[in-house]
């Protein structure tokens, strides 16, 4: 299965005009529904107001809040050391959900540089918040890409923008021929048994009301590991 996921960044609408083949499975963040009709997943945390729902959903498509997602960011080890930012937590849905081999990403490029930081016009930075889970968006996505090729599925950027996502980039003609990299299981070995030693699970997923209890040079060092175990081979 092939899975595109759609951010709110200015580039998404590049895809308006994209075929959906390769892709099996469209997942939309947040307000990047109203991008394309033939959305299948509309992805979204519960501080996103239903104002901005999509009205009506075709037939296929589902909606999946916090609820459904928290337990699958959970068995990836939570929201600390996976990235507390909607593109990773969509990225982490995907991969326990639909099990895919490649998954594509637009409009996930989170760098807000630009007058127009969202394709609607100017949005909240979110990734830019002071938060404990989003210190290195690089070691996240380097840890995102590891753990997904350790599941048999490789993991692109469909931007050719600048971007802090650190995977290889594609296009969509060339995303169904993506092979995982190979990375160094001792050090991947190695960043988990931190994570472990850390113990810096919630399972409510709501981080953000213990982070009394979080080391953040504990965590730097850990994305700093991250970083080094999600070079490829």
């Amino acid at each position: 299965m092939i899975v595109l996921i759609l951010g709110s960044g200015p580039n998404v609408v590049q895809c308006k005009e994209w075929p959906k083949a390769p892709f099996d499975k469209i997942v939309a963040i947040n307000n990047a529904w109203a991008v394309r009709p033939d959305w299948d997943v509309f992805i979204h945390p519960d501080d996103f107001s239903q104002e901005r729902w999509p009205s009506d959903l075709h037939a296929g498509q589902i909606t999946i809040p916090a609820r459904e997602y928290v337990p699958v960011q959970n068995s990836f080890g939570g929201f600390v050391y996976a990235g507390g930012t909607m593109a990773f937590t969509a990225g982490y849905w995907a991969l326990g959900a639909l099990k895919p081999t490649v998954i594509g990403f637009l409009g996930c490029d989170m760098t807000y540089d630009a007058s127009q930081t969202h394709f609607y016009g100017k949005g909240t930075a979110d990734p830019l918040r002071a938060d404990i889970s989003l210190r290195s968006l690089e070691a996240k996505a380097a840890r995102f890409q590891a753990l997904a090729a350790g599941l048999g599925c490789s993991v692109v950027n469909l931007s050719s923008d600048a971007s802090r996502l650190t995977f290889p980039r594609s296009t969509p003609a060339l995303a169904a021929a993506g092979v995982p990299l190979q990375y160094d299981q001792t050090l991947i070995a190695a960043a988990l048994k931190e994570e472990a030693r850390l113990g810096y699970f919630v399972p409510s997923g709501k981080y953000w009301k213990e982070e009394d209890r979080f080391d953040v040079d504990a965590i730097d060092a850990l994305d700093r590991l991250w970083l080094k175990a999600g070079q490829p081979l």
